[in-house]
């Protein structure tokens, strides 16, 4: 599935580890973010990583991992 920035996704499936988004990477604990969690999409790395942003911070998740939140009726598009 491709993605775009800006789009917003959530887990489809628990992570075993979560990979931060920084600079230097560290890994942290997978309870960081619950699988009912949205996040955006703020940037696309290469080997089908995408750069999520959830509300305790940036991870590099595979996209396979990620599904898109299809947007409501009422909301209006940009």
């Amino acid at each position: 599935m491709k993605f775009s920035i800006g789009e917003k996704v959530s887990l489809q499936v628990p992570m075993p580890y979560l990979k931060t988004a920084d600079s230097i990477s560290m890994l942290r604990p997978p309870d960081l973010v619950s699988l009912d969690e949205v996040g955006i999409i703020v940037g696309i790395r290469s080997k089908n990583l995408l750069e999520v942003k959830f509300r305790r911070g940036e991870f590099l998740i595979p996209d396979e991992r990620l599904k898109a939140i299809e947007k409501k009726n009422d909301e209006p598009s940009i």
